[in-house]
């Protein structure tokens, strides 16, 4: 029986899909094809008809995680201009901070996971890793000095670093204190100076 393009793209995302809460929730290493495709409602040959391994899975799992991170700010700036980046801050270490780990940021959960993950796969990271950082920098020409970039890099950094340490202790109280001195920090690297 021979399945229509729509079919098969449904099956795909269905597969991506699964896949991006199980590698999120169990990591790679802790994510076999059986429980994924079963998570996913499709056979194993469903599974190897849309990816040739386990790690092309990842790294597709990986790169649309990454780009909704770069969509969600592109949408923010052109919602609410300068204001975009107390908003980012305060979604991201909140809902992203709080929600199912199966449905938490790529940036933050699958970062540790490329780590170990192979060439392409790193490669391919970087250069959405990149792209975020330029989204982020464009977003913050509005304030004084030329260390836009590095901004942006920090302010990723900071963020998804901090969300990874919020999620990994157990204590609300001490998860909320990191969120908080992390927004804090966030926000100063995203403002003027005083006195500018």
């Amino acid at each position: 029986m021979r399945y229509s393009i729509e079919h098969k793209h449904e099956t795909r995302e269905r597969i991506l899909d699964a896949a991006a809460r199980l590698f999120r929730r169990e990591g790679y290493g802790g994510s076999g094809i059986g429980p994924l495709t079963k998570e996913a409602g499709v056979t194993n040959g469903a599974f190897y008809g849309h990816f040739k391994s386990k790690g092309e899975a990842f790294r597709a799992v990986v790169l649309a995680g990454m780009e909704q991170v770069k969509q969600a700010i592109a949408m923010l700036k052109g919602e609410q201009g300068a204001t975009w980046r107390r908003s980012f801050i305060a979604f991201y270490l909140g809902q992203r901070r709080t929600c199912d780990l199966g449905e938490s940021c790529a940036l933050a959960s699958l970062s540790p996971e490329v780590m170990r993950a192979d060439d392409e796969t790193r490669e391919a990271y970087e250069q959405v890793l990149s792209s975020i950082f330029e989204e982020v920098s464009s977003g913050l020409r509005d304030l004084p000095g030329d260390d836009h970039d590095d901004r942006a890099i920090a302010l990723m950094s900071l963020l998804a670093g901090g969300v990874t340490l919020a999620r990994a202790v157990r204590d609300p109280a001490m998860s909320e204190r990191i969120a908080s001195a992390v927004a804090r920090y966030a926000t100063a690297l995203t403002e003027p100076e005083k006195g500018d």
